[in-house]
């Protein structure tokens, strides 16, 4: 081909793990390299160079982001408990009580907060998409959740006052202890939770007892991996009594048992549901809303989509669960919140009960509002809310700060986008079963995580999706919403690289993104030109019925699919190229 195009700006690379990383490599040699005469600042952010780099890797990919203003993120794993086993023996060097946290935990939430982003994910409008939708009425799905403990029994508040909040600890020595500190400002909100570990394996056994007198497959789904001391407790403890005293009699029946991720779970039973299955949410705020809407379905089904889905996450304060402190008790005593050196709750706790701690920051929660007043008037959206306002305070910060930026934006005589607060199992039901033709979700970080695995999953698969990672000052990360594709990955080993079955649509739309915003930032046409056409390239491609094997059969012209491999894929999108 002819001279490859110059770029001034350097790029920003945040490399990741398996299959997406396989694929990522592919993309980058094939559509950016070789086309392109640009500076690629390459960070190695797998799971294993996080750990030899004690989290050092995570910073550099911060202030690398923070000092170029663009980059693209690929997938990364975060480990479970097996898998740091497995990395540690491979490097026996390394003492795991002397790492960092950011050496074992999802680097995602680091560089949100160190880059102050929210997330925008947004479907990929591929033109002749059309999932046939499963066939939810009456489906024999039922959803069992914990009625006590958790967030539903939690202290929450907004902060009286500016100064440390701390979270101590009483045991049998009587003497306080501190478990964790951290700044917070008045209004801020803050929330304790607790969990009793006796009332964790009471339901366990309830659970399995009622799924085995049903003759129901059984799905249980947390999210152990971002908050290991508390969804991490629970799961350890109601597999643990599934391996005791239930696991004989579920395989005897017949039966299965399926663990996974909440989000993953939830997106593969609401787009491809069992026929007869008990689906076990401990988390009681999450429980009641897929209880909400697993009812919906079985009443309504779901629709034919034919609206664009957009979800904004409100990531850049670090709150909710995934910015928490989350540890299991240590033995027997009293946690107390403490905010500047007055105590605010006191409760007692027991030896292995999780206990989680979470804030946000009010200043950040105010610059996401803005934004997604910013991004849904510029694009024409309606904005859709989900608050608890009318039983936790704190979420009463989100609704008093919409009304403050909706007055600001008054002032400036610029009306802001119609919107509604409504609650998030409504939101959830909303989003599902009766979209609007273009409607932005905003959420925090964890509903954000399961609103966005299903939405995606029913917009044709989790590569359909795009998602932007965007900070005030302008920082702009974009990114895949889905996985590393473990499963693939295995198999793609197995075969010596002959099986490269992988959709890496969302990859390309994200490079599309990044190419077509440095090309905007330094008014290089011919850059710009050519990431418009690799995003063209990607719709065409999939319109002339060329897929990979996640989308067959969702397609407007079935019968005209042609079913290609990952590589097989790429080579199509390069001749339309």
């Amino acid at each position: 081909m002819g001279s490859r195009i110059k770029v001034e700006s350097p790029l920003v690379i945040l490399h990741g793990d398996e299959m997406a990383q396989v694929a990522f490599e592919e993309l980058l040699k094939t559509f950016v390299t070789s086309r392109l005469d640009i500076e690629l600042k390459e960070i190695d952010l797998s799971a294993e160079n996080r750990l030899v780099t004690n989290g050092k890797a995570v910073t550099d990919a911060i202030e690398a982001l923070r000092e170029y203003g663009v980059g693209i993120k690929n997938a990364g794993v975060t480990v479970n408990r097996a898998q740091l086993d497995e990395l540690l023996a491979k490097h026996p060097e390394i003492d795991e009580s002397s790492l960092d946290p950011l050496a074992i935990k999802s680097p995602n939430g680091a560089i949100r907060k160190g880059i102050g982003g929210n997330i925008t994910r947004e479907d990929i409008q591929f033109r002749n998409i059309e999932v046939r939708r499963p066939d939810w009425i009456g489906r024999d799905i039922e959803v069992d959740t914990m009625n006590n403990g958790g967030i539903k029994d939690s202290f929450n508040e907004l902060s009286r006052a500016t100064g440390i909040i701390k979270l101590m600890f009483v045991g049998s020595s009587g003497d306080p202890e501190e478990l964790h500190r951290r700044e917070i400002k008045k209004d801020d909100p803050l929330l304790l939770a607790t969990n009793h570990t006796a009332d964790i394996r009471s339901w366990a056994h309830q659970f399995f007892r009622r799924a085995i007198g049903e003759k129901r497959d059984i799905y249980l789904g947390l999210k152990d991996t971002v908050i290991p001391g508390y969804d991490g407790v629970m799961r350890s403890i109601i597999e643990d009594v599934y391996r005791k005293d239930y696991r004989q009699q579920v395989e005897d029946l017949g039966l299965r048992f399926h663990y996974e991720l909440i989000d993953a779970q939830a997106a593969r039973i609401v787009s491809n549901p069992p026929e007869r299955a008990l689906w076990g949410v401990p988390d009681n705020t999450t429980g009641r809303k897929l209880f909400k809407l697993v009812n919906q379905l079985k009443l309504h089904g779901i629709p034919t989509r034919r609206a664009h889905v957009s979800i904004s996450r409100m990531s850049a304060g670090g709150g909710d669960q995934y910015g928490s402190y989350n540890a299991p008790a240590k033995e027997d005593g009293i946690v107390k919140v403490v905010v500047d050196g007055v105590e605010r709750h006191a409760r007692h706790v027991k030896k292995g009960d999780p206990m989680l701690l979470m804030s946000n920051d009010r200043i950040a929660i105010k610059n996401w509002v803005s934004q997604v007043f910013r991004d849904a008037s510029r694009k024409e959206k309606e904005v859709y809310f989900g608050l608890k306002r009318e039983y936790m305070e704190y979420d009463d910060v989100f609704s008093n700060v919409i009304t403050e930026v909706r007055r600001e934006l008054a002032k400036q005589h610029t009306p802001p986008p119609s919107f509604m607060i409504m609650r998030p199992s409504s939101q959830l039901i909303k989003m599902i079963t009766d979209p609007p033709r273009n409607a932005l979700y905003p959420s925090q970080n964890l509903d954000g995580d399961i609103f966005s695995d299903i939405s995606a999953a029913l917009g044709g698969s989790l590569a359909t999706a795009s998602s932007i990672i965007e900070s005030k000052d302008g920082t702009l990360l974009f990114e895949a919403p889905h996985g590393t594709a473990h499963d693939l990955y295995v198999k793609y080993k197995e075969s010596g690289g002959k099986e490269a079955h992988f959709n890496p649509s969302a990859l390309i739309y994200a490079m599309g993104n990044a190419l077509e915003t440095l090309g905007e930032l330094e008014g290089n046409e011919e850059l710009a030109e050519y990431s418009g056409r690799f995003k063209k390239a990607l719709k065409d491609t999939v319109a002339d019925g060329i897929i990979t094997a996640d989308l067959k059969g969702k397609t407007t012209d079935p019968d005209s699919e042609k079913v290609v491999d990952m590589y097989g894929f790429i080579e199509a999108i390069q001749e339309r190229l």
